[in-house]
């Protein structure tokens, strides 16, 4: 008797005549469709909206697996219907990459505190109130700018660079791309900044060490579970006061010379680490899932150093082309493991 081949959905957004329309050899994620095929797993596009969430559920119930790419907010919508209905199903025995759960210990910036003191970490605080954050603000700035992150967010929304202007009042950034340097004193700043405070929004902000050599770009580097299977690097300059625009993200496979040390690191010990310190087991590792580094302080030795700046977890895209093959396999290796779900 055959065994039926395996079934798995790739979730991203879109409205309804993208979802009626939807064309695996037209989307951005056509190459992964052709790889997922090559290998005998029949690869289906699951276009989500929340006014069809309850359409998309029952089409993730006749998969092996789903692999999703949504972000936190997308179009102005949170993913709190998403996050419940791919709960819902993993329940059921789906597959669920990355799984809400997983998104919530590694993709938040909650993973800059938690780490802080792990290689790659850096001088990190947390303010669970606008108030704590307002108290203890100005004697961080004393020592150098400093980065505001809300708890959850992509593409610089609600990354500020704030530092001292010299003459009593901020100098403050938004790293969302279009935004100009503003001058402010605390209160203005402390204005700006209640909305992250709400509940909905996450209830608090981290506060992260400014790192000079950010002129010099961010290299990200993509992971299939455990495995570095490829490089982005990219001059990521939206919060250096005197850098041009950023451009282009170059794409890399795994063996690119000048961050052998970093995949080294990554793979000898500091994702286990990871993993123990937010309370992930192996097997709930995103299938696919990258780290952002910034440039820190050369060692005494000269040894390069990299300060994490945050994990992507929600929506890896685009990633570079040696991801494929890696991902197909993970796939086909666990579409039919029942997935542990996190406590």
């Amino acid at each position: 008797m055959t065994t039926p081949a395996p079934r798995v959905a790739l979730l991203y957004p879109g409205d309804r005549a993208a979802r009626d329309l939807a064309d695996p050899a037209a989307s951005r994620f056509a190459a992964l469709f052709e790889a997922l095929a090559a290998a005998g797993v029949r690869a289906e596009p699951a276009v989500y909206h929340d006014d069809f969430a309850d359409e998309v559920a029952a089409q993730l119930r006749g998969v092996q697996s789903v692999l999703v790419w949504c972000n936190p907010i997308e179009d102005g919508r949170r993913r709190d219907l998403l996050d419940a209905m791919l709960r819902e199903v993993a329940q059921a025995g789906v597959l669920v990459s990355a799984h809400p759960d997983a998104v919530l210990r590694l993709g938040t910036k909650d993973v800059l505190y938690e780490t802080r003191d792990l290689p790659f970490g850096s001088d990190v605080h947390r303010a669970d109130s606008l108030a704590q954050l307002a108290s203890e603000l100005p004697q961080r700035l004393r020592q150098g700018a400093r980065v505001l992150k809300q708890h959850r967010g992509h593409s610089g929304i609600g990354v500020w660079r704030v530092e001292r202007a010299g003459d009593g009042d901020l100098l403050v950034q938004h790293a969302q791309r279009g935004y100009t340097p503003q001058r402010m004193d605390l209160a203005g700043l402390m204005a700006t900044l209640a909305p992250y405070f709400a509940p909905e929004a996450g209830g608090h902000m981290l506060d992260q060490a400014w790192q000079p050599r950010l002129a010099e770009g961010m290299v990200r580097a993509y992971l299939v579970e455990d495995r570095v299977v490829g490089f982005g690097v990219q001059a990521v300059n939206a919060l250096h006061p005197d850098a041009p625009l950023p451009g282009p993200r170059l794409y890399h496979g795994p063996d690119l010379a000048e961050f052998q040390g970093l995949k080294q690191q990554l793979a000898s010990g500091w994702i286990t680490l990871l993993r123990e310190r937010v309370g992930l087991a192996h097997e709930q590792l995103p299938l696919l899932w990258d780290c952002d580094f910034m440039h820190g302080a050369a060692g005494a030795d000269g040894t390069p150093r990299f300060v994490l700046c945050e994990i992507n977890v929600s929506s890896v895209s685009p990633f570079p082309p040696s991801a494929i093959t890696p991902l197909v396999e993970a796939v086909g290796r666990r579409a039919g493991a029942p997935r542990p779900v996190a406590d």
